[in-house]
């Protein structure tokens, strides 16, 4: 499977939040060629601003795995994640992070510090156009 397989995934979790009328984020946790964590926005829901996709996918996947850290997977996220969530990609030692559409009011690359492992690969702009798109889509509704 490819990077825009698994990306498409994180959409499809995204459209899910679209729907939901959470801010379209979407993320999937890949081990070994298998998705085993899924998550996306889901802090209107349950009243938790740390409810973000990352943070839901990475409590399935280390769930799923029966272990915290998550060495040898990848989290792909549609939009880049925060400094809360690159704490917690940091704290459970991803290997690769790839995402789409960069976030330059809140994204963690904000931060000079470098916050994940010095031994995570980013990829970034994967799918950015069809992220970016939906996110677009969802805060104009929002402000007309």
């Amino acid at each position: 499977m490819t990077d825009e397989y698994y990306m498409q995934c994180a959409l499809d979790e995204a459209m899910d939040a679209f729907e939901e009328d959470e801010v379209p984020v979407g993320a999937v946790v890949v081990s070994n060629g298998r998705i085993i964590g899924r998550g996306h926005n889901r802090t209107r829901m349950l009243n938790d601003v740390t409810a973000h996709a990352e943070m839901q996918a990475i409590t399935a996947a280390a769930n799923h795995l029966g272990a915290k850290y998550l060495t040898d997977c990848t989290l792909y996220v549609t939009l880049e994640p925060c400094v809360m969530c690159a704490g917690a990609i940091a704290w459970a030692q991803l290997s690769r992070v790839v995402y789409a559409a960069s976030d330059p009011k809140k994204g963690y690359q904000l931060i000079k510090q470098p916050l994940l492992h010095p031994k995570t690969e980013v990829v970034k702009g994967v799918m950015e156009a069809e992220a970016s798109a939906l996110l677009k889509e969802f805060f104009g509704k929002k402000r007309s």
